[in-house]
């Protein structure tokens, strides 16, 4: 059911609490220098549209992983606020503290913007509770789990209460954080109506959506990345879905030896061959080609130079000798996958195919991407899965040629599952 975005409410002196994802990546010499601008500049069209329209708004965003400690100096997102202040060419005001914004919120005026403190320095936004954990010689009983899973919810809500209390109208155009239940990004749409989608959050759910549930075919994904076990419910759901499914990066070494072959010292999840052998029988039953990689670029050790200079590197086809680890694909893999992908109309990407991190291992991620980025010239669609994947298509040069580049790694995963997102369910109709 479509959601009700900006467009559908009257914004005109109104307050927006809008949701934003501004956890930009920071130098890491302390400077407090932000490194990549993306989600800043993603977020701009909606900021902007409830400025022209004569509303204010409250901004809140996490940064980073604190955990719920209280303030810390890594995570403040002051320095977001002077950046974001340079980018709409206006003041923007910053509240130290999320939980106690009131008066510097009162004063707001149309066209006035505030940024609110780390929501995450408050353990009640994200936090999680354990019955058992070793590391902090925690062991609760069964009762007592239940009361501090109980005090935790009761602390969500009230923090939701809080942060609702800052506005009129709810706004999330945080699709990074739309697969959470957090204070922020869903509990907060109890206390506060409208709760509205921002042009950020409803693009992804356009683009991701229609590959899902309506995709043009024939529908191609690709998966990358280290770990099946990262993405054990999306290569079923996609099993239902797509043509073709592309599997590569490390996860892809796991799949090889379910089919029996030999993988050196490469990557694998052995608890996950078993599982991988049944997908590739509902593969083939369903008549849905899975293409792994047929040769790799293989190394005697995991390199610890940037430019891999301390490893000897080799091409190899078929079974991967022992003390030998596959870390990219090769030349005919490319062409095979950029093959399979030229004839797509709908092409979903989450996941590099090797360590593209060092330059000679990067090979196989730009060859996909210079294919990927074809798509969209042919008049097809291609988007691009958040996380390493979008990383990769930024450094190529060739994000301008995608589709859609996502803002969310764990989202878009979830989203192409088919689970239903917290941050999404919980806006109006």
């Amino acid at each position: 059911m479509a959601k009700k975005t900006l467009r559908d409410v009257e914004l005109a002196g109104k307050r927006v609490v809008m949701r934003v994802d501004f956890n930009v990546p920071m130098a890491k010499d302390g400077s407090g220098k932000i490194t990549d601008d993306t989600r800043i500049v993603a977020a701009l069209p909606s900021i902007e549209y409830v400025l022209e329209k004569g509303g204010s708004l409250v901004l809140m965003s996490h940064l980073g992983r604190p955990k719920g400690k209280g303030y810390e100096e890594a995570f403040t997102l002051k320095n977001v606020a002077v950046a974001l202040s340079e980018k709409i060419g206006r003041e923007v005001k910053f509240a130290p503290d999320c939980m106690a914004a009131d008066e510097i919120v009162a004063t707001l005026k149309p066209g006035e913007v505030v940024l609110l403190e780390n929501t995450r320095f408050y353990k009640a936004e994200d936090g999680k509770v354990k019955k058992d954990d070793e590391k902090k010689g925690i062991h609760l009983t069964e009762e007592e789990f239940q009361a501090a899973k109980a005090e935790l919810k009761k602390n969500r809500a009230e923090m939701a209460k809080k942060l609702a209390s800052y506005g009129d109208i709810y706004c999330n155009d945080a699709f990074g954080t739309a697969h959470r239940a957090h204070a922020s990004t869903a509990v907060i749409a109890d206390y506060i109506q409208p709760a509205v989608s921002g042009f950020l959050l409803e693009k992804e759910i356009k683009f991701l959506g229609d590959a899902v549930e309506n995709p043009v075919r024939p529908f191609v994904a690709i998966l990358g990345g280290a770990k099946v076990s990262d993405k054990l419910a999306v290569v079923k759901a996609l099993l239902n879905k797509v043509d073709t499914l592309i599997i590569g990066g490390g996860m892809a070494y796991t799949f090889k030896k379910a089919q029996g072959m030999k993988i050196g010292s490469s990557l694998c999840e052995d608890e996950q061959v078993a599982y991988c052998k049944e997908m590739l029988e509902a593969a083939e039953a369903k008549g849905i080609k899975i293409l792994l990689p047929i040769d790799n670029v293989i190394a005697d050790k995991f390199p610890a130079e940037k430019d891999a200079s301390d490893v000897t590197l080799q091409v190899t086809e078929g079974d991967i000798p022992e003390g030998w680890m596959g870390l990219d694909i090769g030349p005919k893999s490319v062409e095979l996958f950029a093959s399979a992908v030229k004839d797509a109309k709908t092409v979903v990407w989450n996941g590099p195919m090797g360590c593209f991190e060092f330059a000679p291992l990067s090979k196989g991620t730009y060859g996909v991407c210079d294919a990927v980025a074809l798509v969209k010239a042919a008049g097809g669609i291609s988007i691009i899965g958040g996380g390493d994947s979008v990383s990769a298509v930024k450094k190529s040069g060739k994000a301008a040629e995608m589709s859609h580049v996502s803002t969310g790694g764990g989202a878009s995963l979830e989203f192409l599952e088919g689970k239903t997102l917290p941050g999404v369910a919980a806006l109006t109709e």
